[in-house]
């Protein structure tokens, strides 16, 4: 018998009991934006490869190990996107948005990398990109770490802290990879493999190793902050003034690095310590020279981008009931004429109250399990129709999730009251 077709590995279903949890999460995100005035950006699934070989580097992992790349019937080499950046970029100079213009935008959806899946790692995953051009004081950076800050409290999530470093210009940050890849040579002997290949193509992301041996030798090596020029200084310690008063909790880790030379100055990373190795839920920093460098004018750049996965894991780790989209009220009715009479009520109760999640029965069934399915779908409240409520025009109202007595409410009074319970 043939195999039962499955997804494809590290590309995941979101099913219909942990969709809600997504759509809780993307709201707070939109909303949060859409406060700071933020617009969207809709942006293609597949672009050019030469995008990704330019913006990322040939010589990372990404490009050289990861794309999902291929070949279109016209011969043109194309790539699931890996990110969202360079696409982001390429719209904005394709459509001259970044002529004497400044644009705070955002967008989402799925990126594709084929990495080894594990936890918080998948080979489809899902990003909420933020990126600002045409600002390039440190009052945006803060702005966007304040941004987060704000979005961490809606969602109520916790447990994560926030990491910034400066990384100087391109010229101050060439200096220190002179001197860092002077010490790793010098110490060959004791680098790791991935360290070995690393040190010849991005020795910068040696920096971020999680092999301890290799954390334990960078004690000894250049630091970053020793080469950095006066004007990132000066940048960096704006930023910190910034968040120190508006409240925002950092710490500097001076092993925070992006290893592409585009970068430049502020970079972040917001940080939990309760999903293992993936600790990182949002990182991002300055990229002043990626406009220039894809062919638009210069233009300073500065934006992060959130994991949904990990978002989504910590929320669940944290809140282990979480009923953001359970029903309302579930109408529970029997008898021909109830059955009738409650899609017409629930259709007027919709009307009347648009935000509230009214689940009706389908299918009939008795009284019984009727309300075994009400109790299943996390309804807070059944509204309970036979014919003699019908007739009399009224219906019971029974709470199912606190023990107290079942209440007779008129049909006409029913939205008042509805309203008034849930606090519309």
């Amino acid at each position: 018998m043939a195999d039962s077709l499955q997804a494809i590995r590290g590309m995941n279903d979101i099913l219909p009991h942990q969709s809600h949890l997504w759509q809780y999460v993307e709201g707070g995100i939109r909303a949060v934006l859409d406060a700071y005035g933020y617009r969207e950006i809709r942006l293609p699934i597949v672009e050019k490869t030469e995008l990704f070989k330019r913006s990322i580097g040939e010589v990372t992992d990404i490009v050289e190990k990861e794309m999902y790349s291929f070949e279109d019937r016209n011969g043109d080499s194309l790539t699931l996107r890996p990110e969202g950046t360079a696409g982001c970029v390429r719209a904005c100079i394709q459509h001259g948005l970044l002529n004497n213009q400044v644009q705070r935008l955002w967008y989402a959806g799925p990126m594709f990398r084929h990495e080894r899946p594990q936890k918080g790692r998948y080979r489809q995953f899902h990003q909420f990109g933020v990126e600002v051009f045409g600002l390039e004081g440190p009052d945006i950076d803060a702005e966007l770490l304040m941004l987060t800050a704000r979005l961490w409290r809606r969602l109520g999530l916790q447990q994560v802290s926030l990491q910034i470093n400066s990384l100087g210009t391109v010229a101050a940050r060439a200096s220190f990879r002179d001197a860092l890849v002077e010490f790793l040579r010098a110490h060959r002997q004791r680098l790791d493999e991935d360290s070995l290949r690393r040190m010849e193509t991005n020795p910068l992301r040696i920096l971020d190793s999680k092999n301890p041996d290799i954390q334990a030798l960078l004690a000894d090596a250049p630091r970053l902050a020793d080469h950095i020029d006066g004007q990132s200084r000066q940048h960096f310690e704006q930023l910190r003034a910034h968040l120190d008063a508006a409240g925002v909790d950092y710490s500097v880790n001076p092993q925070l690095v992006r290893g592409l030379d585009y970068y430049g100055r502020t970079v972040l990373e917001w940080v939990t310590d309760q999903l293992g190795a993936q600790g990182t839920v949002c990182a991002g920093g300055r990229y002043d020279a990626l406009v220039e460098y894809l062919g638009g004018k210069p233009t300073p750049a500065v934006g992060f981008a959130l994991g949904l996965e990990r978002l989504i894991a910590l929320l669940e780790q944290q809140q282990s009931e979480f009923a953001g989209n359970a029903p309302h009220l579930y109408i529970v009715a029997l008898g021909e004429r109830a059955q009738r009479a409650s899609l017409t009520l629930a259709e007027q109760l919709r009307e009347a109250l648009p935000r509230l999640r009214i689940l009706t029965h389908c299918g009939g069934g008795s009284f019984k399990s009727q309300f075994k399915k009400a109790d299943r779908s996390g309804a807070f409240y059944a509204l309970v129709l036979g014919d003699d409520e019908v007739a009399n025009q009224e219906a019971g109202l029974k709470p199912l999730r606190e023990q107290s007595e079942q209440q007779n409410v008129a049909f006409a009074a029913l939205p008042q009251r509805l309203a008034e319970i849930f606090n519309y």
